[in-house]
C-alpha cells in the first residue's frame, strides 16, 4: 500500500487503553506506523515510528523514568511533542520526530494529526445506551473487502448462525437503500432464525430480525442499530448498536474496532442493562468472528466492481467507493447531489 497520511486526519481507534502500559507499542494505519507511549504523567503521546537520526523503529525502544522515548538504537530521546536530543551530541538541532494527537475514549486510544479538532471525533449515538464494551479483530483482507462484506447481510445465512435469517427465509427479506452525499444508510428485516442464545435478549421463536445501519467515511465506520419484532408488530424489549471502525493496516490487512452499546425501552429492565449490554457484545463478538473467519475466502477480490452481476442488496458497494476515495482518502471533487440513484449492477466503465 502507497502510504496515504491524510487519512489521520481523522481520527481512528488504534489500540485498547490498557494494552500500553510502560513499553511503546506499535500500530499502523494505512501503510504508516506509529509508535504510542505514555510520557511522565501517564498520558497516551504517538510519534512516527522512524527514528529522524536513522529510521530505526521507536516502537523498540524504552521509555525513560522522565517520561521520553528512547531510540534503541543511538539514545536519542522524544518527548510527547516529539522535541528529540542527541544524547552523543548535544548540541545537535533539528532532532525532532513527527508527533500525534492521541484521545483516550471508551477505554481506546484514538489517533489524528495534532490539528484535528476534538469535535471531529465520532459520535456514536449513544444516548440512552449502556455502552457494554468494545473489541479489536483483525481481518486477513484489504479494506476494500472489509468494508463491502460489512455492507450487505445476503451473506447471513451463509456466514452467521445467530443473529438474522436463515437459507428458507432468504427469499423473505425486507431490504431498502439510500445513497447519500456523505454516507449511506440500510434498512433489512426478516424472520430470526431460531437460536436459542437470542433468549438472553428476549427474542422468541417466530420474531422478526431488523437491522438498520449507516456508513460514514470520516473515519470509515458503520453503526448498526438492531432489534426485533414479535408477530403482533410489539417490539421486543433489547436494542444494540455496535459502531464498527474499518481501520487499513496494510494493503493487504484491516483491523475492525467494534464499541458495544444497549439500550430498553421498558424501565423495569434498566437495572439489566449492564449485565445483558455485556451479553449483546459477546453476542456481537461471534458474528464478528464469522466474519473474520469466512473474510480470507474473498480476500483477493478486486477493488473495482467491474464485471460483476450486483443485485439488489449491492445497491450501496459502488456509491460506497466513491465516498471511501472522496471523504476518506481526500481525493476527486465533491459530489452536488444530494441523492444518487440505487445501482444494481457495476459499471462498465
Amino acid at each position: 500500500m502507497e502510504p496515504t497520511p491524510k487519512v489521520i486526519r481523522h481520527f481512528h481507534p488504534v489500540l485498547s487503553a490498557r494494552a500500553l502500559g510502560t513499553r511503546p507499542v506499535r500500530v499502523e494505519v494505512a501503510g504508516r506506523a506509529y509508535a504510542l507511549f505514555r510520557d511522565g504523567t501517564g498520558q497516551p503521546a504517538a510519534l512516527a515510528d522512524a527514528c529522524p537520526h536513522r529510521f530505526a523503529p521507536l516502537s523498540k525502544g524504552t521509555v525513560r523514568a522522565d517520561g521520553r522515548l528512547q531510540c534503541p538504537y543511538h539514545g536519542w530521546r522524544f518527548d510527547a511533542q516529539g522535541r528529540g536530543s542527541n544524547p552523543s551530541q548535544p548540541e545537535l538541532r533539528h532532532c525532532d520526530a513527527r508527533s500525534f494527537q492521541v484521545v483516550e475514549r471508551y477505554g481506546y486510544l484514538w489517533l489524528a494529526e495534532r490539528d484535528t479538532p476534538l469535535s471531529a471525533m465520532p459520535d456514536m449515538g449513544e444516548e440512552g445506551y449502556v455502552f457494554g464494551g468494545a473489541f479489536s479483530t483483525h481481518f486477513a483482507a484489504p479494506l476494500h473487502v472489509s468494508l463491502d462484506n460489512f455492507s450487505e447481510d445476503e451473506h447471513t445465512p451463509y456466514v452467521h448462525t445467530r443473529l438474522g435469517w436463515d437459507d428458507p427465509n432468504a427469499g423473505r427479506v425486507e431490504f431498502e437503500a439510500r445513497n447519500l452525499e456523505d454516507r449511506t444508510e440500510v434498512h433489512y428485516r426478516a424472520p430470526q432464525r431460531p437460536a436459542p442464545i437470542m433468549a438472553v435478549l428476549g427474542v422468541r421463536d417466530g420474531d422478526f430480525f431488523q437491522n438498520d445501519w449507516v456508513t460514514r467515511f470520516d473515519p470509515v465506520r458503520s453503526q448498526y442499530t438492531i432489534c426485533w419484532v414479535a408477530p403482533d408488530g410489539s417490539p421486543r424489549p433489547f436494542i444494540t448498536r455496535a459502531n464498527i471502525f474499518f481501520v487499513p493496516e496494510t494493503a493487504r490487512t484491516t483491523r475492525l474496532h467494534v464499541f458495544s452499546f444497549l439500550r430498553t425501552e421498558q424501565p423495569l429492565l434498566r437495572p439489566l442493562l449492564p449485565v445483558a449490554a455485556r451479553a449483546a457484545m459477546a453476542l456481537t463478538w461471534w458474528e464478528v468472528r464469522d466474519d473474520a473467519r469466512f473474510i480470507t475466502t474473498v480476500a483477493d477480490t478486486p477493488y473495482s466492481h467491474k464485471g460483476m452481476r450486483l443485485d439488489r442488496f449491492d445497491a450501496p458497494l459502488v456509491h460506497q467507493r466513491r465516498l471511501l476515495e472522496r471523504i476518506y482518502y481526500g481525493a476527486g471533487p465533491k459530489m452536488t447531489g444530494a441523492v444518487v440513484p440505487l445501482t444494481r449492477e457495476a459499471p462498465g466503465g
